[in-house]
């Protein structure tokens, strides 16, 4: 994932270990690929499946799940195999593009997904009365297409003919054109991360606001629905003020006759109003419980986008570094490490469903009693 992921970027390839082969690459490479299909896989599905899960915000996770599934399929493969040789690169050319192309897309994906998280959940916190929290919309649709979209705008140069120069090695599978890294470097990392926090800044102001006027808005709810009015009893009146209770009574005379809903209630008279409309106390519990679920998942963004930083920052310096400063030398070990650590990310992010939403922990543990 990412911009000339493939070890050997720009550099001689590692040489090969004794025997010519990586094995603890290759052992390495296929527990991630299981482990990013299956955690993903179940994160689908869960989204798909559970009612309790169909959030807007999961559809967004949904399409970053599936973003890490395709870089589990179409890229890792590829790059293991090169891992596997020693860093050589033994397959044609035209398939190394197409590889650079999904590894950059992907990335571009995974990231851009992010941010479309950051601005529809920027959206649902500034204009709550006009954001439809129950289901899918065509402004997340439109969001959701257009990632993958710019995605792809940004790949698209390597596998139109970018990686084609003069005195390309064939062993060595990577982006040639150091101008392009430094492009879909910013492109794809330098510039969206910085918009993507500035905006979870002022979502989290936004929701802090939004649920200080929730709760006070089903607290007003809540007494509203159950109000009475309240009178004195004129037995009380009669004791107090040492009056016949016919003489305290407005409504003893004929023509001050008792309303039909005017009732009495241990002593106490009560007027009740029928035509006065108030939200059913069920009602603003579905509403509450709706905004809870949505709560649930946007608290576990700021550690979602952690993990991402911390996971891809390393791989953009190292390879911006080396694109910009020709006399820097980054030792071979480096660009794999933080390739792989890029890699692993993919594989975190279903840990952190699980561990900080209990309904998705719910869903894996149900269906890991099935198979276990």
């Amino acid at each position: 994932m990412g911009n000339g992921s493939a070890p050997g970027n720009g550099s001689e390839p590692p040489p090969p270990p004794p025997g010519g082969h990586n094995v603890a690459a290759l052992v390495l490479g296929i527990v991630l690929i299981l482990l990013i299909v299956g955690g993903n896989g179940l994160v689908c599905l869960s989204v798909c499946t559970e009612r309790a899960l169909k959030t807007t915000t999961n559809y967004f996770i949904v399409s970053l799940a599936v973003a890490d599934l395709l870089l589990a399929v179409l890229v890792l493969p590829l790059f293991v195999y090169s891992e596997f040789q020693g860093g050589v690169w033994s397959l044609s050319t035209v398939l190394c593009d197409a590889l650079m192309t999904m590894d950059v897309m992907l990335c571009t994906a995974s990231i851009f997904n992010l941010c479309a998280i950051s601005v529809d959940r920027f959206i649902a916190v500034s204009v709550p009365l006009n954001y439809n929290r129950r289901q899918i919309d065509l402004r997340q649709l439109i969001l959701i297409s257009t990632t993958w979209i710019f995605a792809f705008a940004v790949a698209s140069p390597v596998i139109f003919g970018l990686n084609n120069v003069p005195n390309r090695d064939p062993s060595l599978c990577q982006l040639e054109d150091d101008n392009y890294i430094v492009y879909s470097s910013i492109c794809s990392f330098f510039i969206p991360c910085p918009v993507m926090l500035v905006l979870y800044c002022a979502m989290f102001q936004g929701l802090k606001r939004w649920e200080e006027a929730r709760k006070a808005k089903l607290r007003g709810g809540i007494y509203g629905g159950n109000r009475k009015l309240y009178q004195p009893s004129p037995f009380i009146e009669r004791e107090q003020a040492g009056l016949e209770p016919d003489e305290c009574n407005p409504y003893s005379h004929s023509e001050h006759p008792l309303p039909g809903d005017y009732v009495m209630n241990n002593g106490v008279q009560t007027v009740s109003y029928p035509h006065l409309k108030y939200p059913p106390p069920e009602h603003s519990r579905k509403r509450a419980k709706i905004n809870g679920r949505e709560r649930k998942a946007m608290r576990v963004l700021p550690v979602v986008v952690g993990a991402f930083l911390f996971c891809w920052t390393p791989f953009f310096v190292v390879h911006i570094t080396r694109a910009l400063c020709k006399s820097c030398t980054i030792p071979t070990q480096v660009t794999s490490t933080v390739t792989w650590l890029g890699y692993v990310n993919s594989a975190v992010n279903p840990i952190i469903y699980t561990v900080f939403n209990a309904e998705f922990r719910n869903f894996f543990r149900k269906v890991l009693h099935l198979f276990c």
